[in-house]
C-alpha cells in the first residue's frame, strides 16, 4: 500500500535529505554541487517484511548555476530492522546537468601543479565563507559527505555536512587525486554534530569514489 506525504512531512524530508546525498556522490564533483530546491511530492510504501520504501520527486539546482533545474525521482528503500545496512537508493535525473569538463581539468592540473600538498581547515569559516580557490575542495567534501549520508541514514535521521574541519592531499603514485577529509555532519533529528574522516579518491574522467570512511569511535 502507497500512502503520499505532504512534501513537508519529515519522513519525506529525511528520505530526500539520502537521496541528495547519494545523487552527491553519484554526480557532483568540484565543478558541481547539487542543491535541493523543491522537494515536490512524496509516497511511502509498506513493503512487508522487507521495509518501508520512499518515492520521491525532487527539484535539484546547482550552486554554480543557479538559473538551470533538474527535476529528479528518487526511490529510497530503508531496511526493517536493520541497522547495518545501508537504504537503496535508485535516482533518475530527467534533463541534463550542466557539463564540468572545463572545471574539473583546470582543477585537476592546478592541484597536480601544487609544490606542496594542499590543506585547508574550517570550510566554510566561521562567517560562513568559502575562499573561492577552495569552492571545488568544499564541493569535492559534499560528494564525500554525500557517500557518507547515503551509508549511514535511517528513517529516523536527517544529516547534513556543517563544515570542513580539515582536509589534506596525499600525493599518490596513480593518476588520482586523494584528499583526507574530516567533515562535521550535522544531525537535523537528534542535533548530534559528530566528525567523520572520509578518503575520497578523485580524478575528472573516473569521477568520484570514497577508500574509506571512519565514524567517531568506530575502532576499524
Amino acid at each position: 500500500r502507497a500512502m503520499e506525504l505532504p512534501p513537508s512531512h519529515f519522513p519525506a524530508a529525511r528520505a530526500a535529505a539520502v537521496a541528495l546525498g547519494y545523487l552527491r556522490y553519484l554526480r557532483g564533483g568540484p565543478g558541481r554541487g547539487l542543491e535541493l530546491r523543491e522537494l515536490r511530492r512524496a509516497r511511502r510504501q509498506d513493503i512487508s517484511d522487507v521495509g518501508h520504501k520512499y518515492c520521491l520527486e525532487l527539484e535539484l539546482e546547482d550552486v554554480l548555476d543557479k538559473d538551470r533545474t533538474v527535476s529528479c525521482t528518487a526511490e529510497v528503500l530503508y531496511h526493517l530492522g536493520s541497522k547495518a545496512s545501508a537504504p537503496d537508493v535508485q535516482v533518475t535525473v530527467q534533463g541534463e546537468l550542466r557539463s564540468t569538463e572545463e572545471a574539473d581539468k583546470e582543477f585537476y592540473n592546478w592541484i597536480r601543479s601544487l609544490e606542496k600538498e594542499l590543506v585547508a581547515e574550517n570550510i566554510p569559516d566561521s562567517q560562513g565563507n568559502v575562499p573561492p580557490e577552495l569552492e571545488p575542495i568544499h564541493l569535492l567534501a559534499w560528494v564525500a559527505s554525500g557517500y557518507v549520508i547515503w551509508q549511514n541514514s535511517s528513517e529516523n535521521t536527517k544529516l547534513h555536512l556543517a563544515q570542513v574541519k580539515h582536509v589534506k592531499q596525499v600525493k599518490r603514485s596513480d593518476e588520482d587525486l586523494q584528499f583526507d577529509y574530516v567533515v562535521l555532519l550535522h544531525d537535523m533529528v537528534s542535533q548530534e554534530v559528530l566528525p567523520w574522516q572520509v578518503t575520497l579518491l578523485w580524478h575528472p574522467q573516473r569521477g568520484a569514489r570514497v577508500s574509506q570512511c571512519h565514524a567517531p569511535g568506530a575502532g576499524n
